[in-house]
């Protein structure tokens, strides 16, 4: 069993976000979840530079942190579907909005990262 090594700091609402949404996918599966993209392999396309098992790891993370819930279809084979629940849907709009700013400031943003490789 995981045991953390460096005990939470869970003071303020940035500590808050930064537990939730710490994952280098996280944000992109919810915002992929929320424009309809439910099924595992529908993420995975999206998102093809992410393994498999990272992707299962996220999304069990994001479930447990109650922001998708995950559905299994009593079929052969197994059918799973991911949605967002109300509370994932009220990051949506903070999403969308760090989306903008980044599209805003794409070429500052792009400039600076390449500096640092």
């Amino acid at each position: 069993m995981y045991k953390r090594k460096i005990p939470l700091n869970l003071n303020c609402g940035l500590d808050l976000i930064g537990e939730v949404l710490y994952g280098k996918w996280k944000i992109r599966l919810l915002w992929f979840i929320n424009e309809g993209h439910r099924r595992p392999s529908e993420l995975q396309r999206k998102i093809p530079d992410a393994s498999r098992r990272v992707l299962n790891i996220q999304l069990k993370e994001l479930q447990d942190h109650e922001l998708i819930s995950k559905k299994i279809y009593p079929v052969v084979p197994p059918k799973v579907e991911y949605s967002l629940t109300d509370f994932g849907k009220t990051l949506i709009p903070v999403i969308s909005d760090l989306g903008q700013w980044g599209d805003e400031n794409e070429e500052r943003l792009r400039s600076v990262i390449q500096k640092r490789s």
